[in-house]
């Protein structure tokens, strides 16, 4: 019975190490941009909002209104830039999820279900040198739908055909009931400051 083990990126795979609203107004600090707590959550809002409707270019939305707020002269292609670099220097992958990886390849099919352009999260990946972990990677926005909508879950499956399909991840309506809905089973992840004992070091101590 072969097995496909699938994994929600953000806040599963890679966690931030620092607040993003921090990370927005330091690269918009890079661009000469000194940003409030108001314009900040506006780039953000504006970046959710495109995301949400499958924008094409949601960080440049987000950074166009930015200059478009301030009167400020900047090319949002280079600010956009900008806050990648900043947004993958500020995420960390813990040493148990490298290790516990590394022990379920040798058994199982490992994916990632991520919501996200494809482009952004493989860099993420990439940045951490988790890509060759992985047999195949689906973002949503080449899904055409973001989870819990089943599109990501089932372009999932036409890539990597397997017996079983098992969803980690952290978000419970995204990941679980999403995985659920799709005929996944799920696995909430909590992480090591939820009240249930860590994921990685408990697949850790498994293998």
């Amino acid at each position: 019975m072969t097995t496909a083990l699938c994994f929600d990126l953000d806040g599963t795979l890679v966690h931030r190490t620092e607040p993003y609203d921090a990370v927005t107004r330091a690269a918009l600090a890079d661009h000469g941009i000194d940003a409030d707590d108001a314009l900040v959550s506006t780039a953000q809002e504006t970046f959710w909002r495109a995301h949400e409707a499958m924008d094409p270019d949601p960080f440049g939305q987000s950074m166009q209104v930015v200059l478009d707020e301030t009167g400020a002269d900047g090319d949002p292609e280079a600010m956009v830039e900008t806050l990648r670099e900043r947004a993958y220097a500020t995420t960390e992958v813990p040493d148990a999820a490298r290790d516990s990886l590394a022990g379920l390849a040798e058994d199982d099919a490992l994916a990632v279900i991520t919501n996200g352009m494809r482009e952004w999260q493989l860099g993420k990946l990439d940045y951490h040198g988790l890509t060759d972990r992985f047999d195949t990677v689906v973002a949503s926005y080449e899904a055409g739908a973001h989870k819990p909508d089943a599109a990501p879950f089932d372009l999932l499956r036409e890539r990597l055909p397997a017996d079983e399909y098992v969803m980690v991840g952290d978000d419970y309506e995204a990941d679980v009931e999403g995985a659920r809905a799709a005929g996944f089973v799920p696995i909430h992840y909590e992480g090591p400051d939820g009240d249930g004992p860590d994921l990685w070091a408990t697949i850790g101590a498994l293998l």
